[in-house]
């Protein structure tokens, strides 16, 4: 039977404190999830500060309020609950895993869909929280995520960073490209050869190479115009393609 009684339970004084040591823990995993994900922004990663903040602070969330079951449902779990909660908590975070995994997208260097897949899960938390009845900190999830996915971006715009560029070259039959040749060509322009992104094929005997250019600031590197329009008259080179990567 509905009651006031049965609605004041959800926010009685107990449960506003629960809520606020759940915020307090999902504001901290967010600012140390932040910080490590800002250093793979900073070299180009497709994984960046959103990502990692999204995911750290809805992992605190569902693991701190794993530890408050006597709050759940508003303090009523002993005359609500006629199945194990966490079981179903299981069950619908293996789900989003899947959901998320959907949203994955990669094409040659470029990964997309990875900040997408991070709110998904994100909101999946905040789902859970609505469900055994921590409203407030649910209200605070949406809130904080909302601002990581909204400013988040702005502020890594600001911070120092190295942008990346994926590059397909395609040379003339017969020529013999050399690596260090192609990295100084690059660091000419303002570019450094990403370690390990280096992959070559043959193509009807044209040795085709595949990598990834790192600036090495935020304000060196040219443009891709530029460097395009350098690699269209490089010594050998037949065919090309740029676009820039998050690897």
């Amino acid at each position: 039977m509905l009651t006031y009684d049965t609605l004041a339970a959800y926010w009685s004084s107990a449960e506003l404190t629960t809520n606020i040591i759940i915020f307090l823990n999902m504001l901290g995993a967010l600012l140390l999830g932040l910080l490590v994900g800002y250093e793979r922004s900073y070299h180009g990663r497709a994984a960046g500060m959103r990502t990692y903040g999204l995911v750290c602070m809805a992992s605190a969330a569902l693991t701190v309020l794993s530890g408050y079951p006597s709050f759940w449902f508003g303090g009523q779990i002993g005359t609500i609950a006629i199945v194990d909660p966490t079981r179903v908590i299981q069950g619908i975070v293996t789900g989003i895993g899947f959901l998320g995994a959907g949203v994955i997208m990669k094409e040659g260097f470029n990964i997309s869909g990875l900040t997408t897949a991070a709110s998904l899960w994100a909101v999946c938390v905040i789902g859970v929280m609505i469900g055994i009845g921590f409203y407030m900190a649910a209200i605070l999830l949406a809130t904080l995520s909302a601002i990581c996915m909204v400013w988040i971006s702005k502020l890594e715009y600001w911070l120092p960073s190295r942008h990346a560029v994926a590059v397909m070259v395609r040379f003339d039959k017969g020529h013999l490209p050399q690596v260090e040749v192609m990295r100084q060509f690059i660091l000419e322009r303002g570019y450094q050869l990403a370690s390990g992104s280096l992959w070559i094929s043959y193509e009807e005997e044209q040795p085709q190479w595949h990598f990834v250019v790192l600036a090495l600031s935020k304000r060196s590197g040219v443009p891709l115009v530029k460097l395009g329009a350098d690699l269209a008259v490089f010594k050998g080179v037949d065919k090309f393609h740029l676009s820039h990567a998050r690897n």
